[in-house]
């Protein structure tokens, strides 16, 4: 029933008054939030301000770049473009990406079936199968180049290309099994004995069931692996530093490096554009990214 204008309106309810230790406790919760966003704050600025550093000093100009000046006066776009221009950049680019990409397709392509087989399987020798994978991941890779070396450039004439470096990665990569078989054994067995039953053989249960539901799992090995090839310095040079048609950006920017050891905008400016490609990759990937490697601990 609506409320008439004769009867009398009834007071709100007063707010109980608030005691010292509620007041307190909302004062220390406040002191807390403001503790914990000032440290995010911090360390967000401790990650950016080297790379804002990076791209102002790529836009200055030649003059500008060895002064106290932290903003360019005049805004040079064109540095990126000398930088292009360079003979051998856009090769070095082509390189890298064959190398990164090929790698990570053949690590993801050579990994997953193993990690399923240690992650769902039971046969006998399974866990020394495991030690020795973990064993490999505690193998620095400098212990074996030299054997590695010989095998490559002495035996199959193939140094001075960076097939010595993507061939290996179609056999599998210890750090990607485990992380993958870590992420596999977080998916129910009920799953498959479900596929199982409906007529699916191993191949089609791990083709139509697992490989979707580990999508997470595969995205982080994936960004590992193409940040790993796109960064490796240390392959490049002994396998490809004889030939220039085949380094790649990490090993060809130490050269353009110390062709341009005076012009610091186009160094920095090259410096972003070799970047550039992995910070928009991990941008667009961060979710999958941190989902795969936040349930890879969660069992096993």
């Amino acid at each position: 029933m609506t409320q008439t204008l004769d009867q009398p309106v009834r007071p709100a309810p007063a707010k109980p008054p608030v005691t010292p230790a509620e007041r307190t406790a909302r004062r220390r919760a406040l002191l807390e939030w403001i503790a914990v966003h000032a440290l995010g704050v911090a360390a967000a600025l401790f990650f950016v301000l080297p790379f804002v550093f990076v791209v102002l000093t790529s836009l200055m100009s030649d003059d500008q770049t060895l002064t106290r000046d932290l903003v360019p006066d005049t805004w040079e776009w064109g540095n990126y473009t000398k930088v292009l221009d360079t003979p051998g950049f856009l090769t070095w680019w082509r390189n890298t990406l064959l190398y990164a990409g090929a790698g990570t397709a053949l690590t993801v392509a050579s990994s997953v079936p193993v990690a399923y087989a240690l992650a769902k399987f039971r046969f006998r020798g399974r866990n020394l199968s495991l030690m020795l994978v973990i064993s490999m991941m505690m193998l620095p890779p400098q212990v074996i180049i030299i054997p590695m070396y010989l095998f490559w450039a002495k035996q199959l004439d193939l140094s001075g290309t960076l097939w010595p470096l993507i061939v290996p990665m179609a056999f599998g990569d210890a750090f990607s099994i485990f992380l993958l078989r870590q992420f596999l054994t977080t998916i129910p067995d009920e799953y498959l004995d479900a596929a199982r039953v409906d007529g699916c053989g191993e191949l089609r249960t791990l083709l139509k069931v697992v490989l979707p539901m580990a999508k997470p799992g595969i995205a982080a090995v994936a960004l590992f692996q193409f940040f790993y090839a796109w960064n490796d310095y240390f392959g490049p040079q002994i396998y490809a530093s004889e030939n220039p048609g085949a380094w790649t950006l990490s090993y060809g920017l130490e050269s353009f490096k110390g062709a341009h050891h005076t012009d610091w905008n186009l160094t920095m400016a090259a410096t972003v554009l070799v970047m550039a490609p992995v910070i928009l990759v991990f941008f667009f990937a961060q979710k999958a990214f941190v989902e795969g490697v936040t349930l890879t601990g969660v069992k096993g």
